[in-house]
């Protein structure tokens, strides 16, 4: 677990988010030479040498107005900067020393917390110039560094030891026990659920869906940048959150738009960045704006999740500007089901991430749908209801072929995945696997995942006999 926290200050484009990036070892924040493409902070777990800490991504400091996205984006840096134990402080050395630098590290310097001046991009003769320049700010001898190349790392690792003597003393008994999984008292039902680790969520939806409002209200503070532009949030932010005993960890990201609409390179990287947060979370809330629910890139963002096999529940966010709310929560039910018959019986949630009506219930429906997510069944309740099933219902025969059902197991959770086993099963129409896999949904209670079901075919021992 992280001991301290560093927070990464600098004027804009001067690589910030490269030095983020090397030192988790991923590339999470995005990364480009345009300036300000960073607005949210972003925490990061970092490894330097022996070091184990928490890293914290900012946005340039700009002179601004306090009303206006860059004085809203500055507020979130001084916010990291009061939440940390120490400060990376970061210039151009290729640049060298501007008076918005000499202006900020004066703003810096009265946070009265150890700050370590890092001269980035210090590779070359222009780089090792500016480097000495950076004596002028009065904060200690610069580290000469080259986030992008990795140089300078070595000197970066014994002035943070400096700056932080008893928060980087090693541990003396490192407790390295491990926790059993949690696993159910039913006797035949099992379930892969592992309540040790955080549960991964990540928040999708349309620009101005209200994603970022929801995940401060579930935080409890103005964790995030919100506003009425569209397309405030780039970076998929992971922040950690415990809810009645539970751990969560969930990702805002940036609003999908269709990709006809994304000209612009940022956003490209956004959306690129949200669909990565989908792919690695567990379960995904996809926030549609009541005022205008349903569109066709919500109906899209539901089908991508689907294919991924996350866990889903839909939030009916603004709720407070519906009217008639009973009748039209019916009938946004009865709509999701209809446009939704993948993923039948997810949890339509509404909501107000502003006035956090509704929150509660959201994160509830997040829980029972992930342990729904991990469920196994055993395989002779499997079995009881497929002979029951087809006894019912049999397989229609394929040119007066009967088509034989004899065995049914679950291959694996996470999602939910079947296997059936018989004859003909090439010729089992795609109605009929339907057919059984909203059978296996509606009898065994699995509302808001994907299923998969496999046909695994017995061979015919007189089809393309061996000759010896």
């Amino acid at each position: 677990m992280s001991r301290f926290s560093v927070a990464i200050i600098g004027r804009p484009n001067v690589g910030k988010s490269t030095l983020f990036n090397r030192l988790v070892g991923k590339k999470l924040a995005l990364v480009d030479d345009q300036p300000g493409v960073t607005r949210d902070r972003r925490e990061g777990e970092a490894k330097l040498g022996d070091l184990r800490f928490t890293i914290v991504d900012t946005a340039g400091l700009e002179e601004s107005d306090s009303a206006t996205l860059t004085g809203r984006m500055r507020a979130q840096t001084e916010a990291a900067v009061v939440g940390a134990d120490a400060i990376f402080f970061m210039i151009d050395a290729r640049t060298g020393l501007t008076p918005v630098d000499e202006h900020f590290a004066a703003l810096v310097r009265r946070a009265d917390k150890p700050i370590i001046l890092i001269a980035n991009k210090a590779e070359g003769r222009a780089g090792t110039a500016g480097a000495f320049e950076a004596f002028g700010l009065g904060l200690g001898d610069p580290v000469a560094l080259s986030a992008e190349h990795g140089d300078g790392f070595a000197e970066l690792y014994e002035r943070l030891l400096a700056a932080l003597p008893e928060a980087t003393a090693p541990d003396v008994e490192p407790d390295d026990r491990g926790r059993p999984k949690l696993e159910l008292d039913d006797e035949e039902d099992g379930t892969e659920l592992d309540l040790t680790k955080p549960l991964n969520i990540a928040i999708l939806g349309r620009p101005n869906a209200g994603k970022s409002t929801l995940l401060n209200r579930l935080l409890g503070e103005d964790r995030l940048l919100t506003g009425p532009e569209p397309g405030i949030t780039r970076d998929a932010i992971g922040l950690d959150l415990e809810w009645r005993g539970r751990q969560l960890k969930i990702f805002d990201t940036a609003g999908l738009r269709k990709r006809a609409r994304i000209d612009d390179k940022l956003e490209k990287l956004a959306a690129s960045d949200a669909l990565r947060a989908a792919r690695f979370a567990e379960i995904v809330i996809v926030l549609l704006d009541a005022t205008i629910p349903f569109e066709k890139q919500d109906l899209t963002i539901v089908d991508l999740i689907e294919r991924e096999g996350r866990g889903l529940v839909i939030g009916l966010n603004k709720w407070d500007l519906i009217e008639a709310r009973g009748a039209r929560l019916s009938a946004l039910r009865e709509e999701a089901d209809r446009l939704l018959p993948q993923v039948k019986g997810t949890p339509v949630i509404p909501l107000s991430g502003l006035t956090g009506q509704g929150t509660d219930k959201l994160v509830e429906a997040v829980v029972r749908v992930h342990e729904v997510w991990n469920k196994r069944i055993s395989t002779g309740k499997l079995n009881r209801w497929l002979t029951a099933t087809v006894d019912m219902t049999p397989p229609p025969a394929v040119s007066g072929r009967r088509i034989k059902l004899r065995y049914m197991t679950q291959a694996k959770a996470r999602p939910p995945s079947f296997l059936l086993f018989g004859n003909q099963l090439r010729d089992l129409p795609t109605s009929y696997q339907r057919f059984l896999m909203n059978g296996l949904r509606e009898s065994f209670d699995l509302p808001g995942v994907p299923i998969r079901l496999g046909l695994r075919q017995g061979e015919n021992p007189y089809d393309k006999r061996k000759k010896y």
